[in-house]
């Protein structure tokens, strides 16, 4: 295996009797112990820089490669800043493959843009439109070279859509702290207490308490409402939820193909294995630290990546350096 990082489990096993498991085991996991986690919620916001005095820095330094130079920089992660930007957003799945597949590795990304622009590449009504869809798509899936090149790669190597979507829908939330917290912040605590069905008024009330003093300016109850109405479409739309009009929460479901491409990336950030079972990304598909174990176990299985346990070490390895090459990896299974 290359890449191989061996770190200091914080907790034991319970058992490492390694079998296949369904989503519906994990379900169960995180409703038992979904409050285990870290209660303070951290962002992580890709290669954005700005002053330290504003941002919280992670210890960690992680090698990022590029061919067979690497580079190393420190992990940021800053204070939220919650936008109303979803309301122009929505999950975009069909336009976004219609952006990797078109994507061209080899041109900047200012080349790629107007080159899409100019062919109006998503068939829209308007310039204005195209201008709309291009900035979502920048910031949920070109903050990252590597990123962009493992989704092409992806998309380009006929990628189960299911998985991909799944994929599609992490980076999604990630690049954007209101819906990313909306889900961990109101959808996971719901879905905790054995609540399934979204009531639109209640859904509402709890989003003003979430971004009380955390907007970039301030929202009329009518940009409120919109922005709810677009969240839960959001959500619907990357099934999370379900319903056109009265909204569920979905049976969560993740395919370990997926699984597997988000490890991979979340390790390349946080490098500590404690800490990468335990991040609250996880929250985004219902999943407890015990759940996340059982997938890695589950992935290992497949032969997707290695995870072995004994006593307090653990030791994870990839059959890839860098996210497109395990990404290729994965688009071969």
């Amino acid at each position: 295996m290359i890449g191989e990082q061996i770190f200091t489990r914080a907790r034991g096993m319970g058992g490492t009797k390694a079998s296949t498991i369904s989503f519906s085991f994990s379900f169960k996991i995180a409703i038992e112990h979904g409050k285990h986690g870290t209660s303070t919620l951290l962002k992580y916001e890709g290669r954005q820089r700005t002053s330290e005095s504003a941002m919280l820095m992670m210890s960690p330094t992680v090698s990022k490669g590029q061919g067979k130079q690497a580079t190393t920089e420190k992990r940021h992660w800053s204070a939220l800043a919650y936008s109303s930007k979803i309301i122009k957003a929505g999950a975009l799945l069909g336009d976004t493959k219609t952006f990797l597949l078109h994507w061209d590795t080899n041109a900047s990304i200012a080349e790629n843009m107007e080159r899409m622009r100019r062919d109006n590449l998503f068939g829209k009504a308007s310039r204005s439109r195209v201008e709309d869809v291009l900035a979502i798509f920048r910031q949920r899936y070109l903050a990252e070279e590597c990123v962009t090149k493992a989704l092409v790669s992806l998309v380009r190597r006929k990628f189960p859509a299911v998985a991909l979507e799944r994929i599609l829908y992490f980076h999604a939330t990630c690049a954007d702290p209101l819906l990313h917290d909306a889900v961990t912040e109101i959808v996971v605590p719901m879905q905790e207490r054995g609540l399934v069905d979204i009531d639109v008024q209640k859904f509402q009330g709890s989003l003003e308490k979430l971004v009380h003093g955390k907007l970039t300016k301030n929202w009329s109850e009518t940009t409120l409402l919109r922005v709810v109405r677009s969240i839960l479409a959001t959500l619907r739309d990357f099934g999370i939820l379900q319903g056109t009009v009265n909204k569920k929460i979905a049976p969560p479901f993740l395919p370990t193909e997926a699984f597997a491409y988000i490890v991979f990336y979340l390790k390349q950030h946080q490098p500590s294995g404690a800490k990468l079972l335990e991040l609250p990304d996880w929250k985004l598909f219902f999943l407890a630290r015990e759940g996340v174990e059982r997938f890695l176990f589950e992935a290992h299985q497949r032969e997707l990546l290695e995870y072995h346990a004994a006593g307090s070490v653990t030791r994870l390895t990839f059959p890839a350096n860098t996210l497109e090459e395990y990404a290729n990896v994965l688009a071969q299974r």
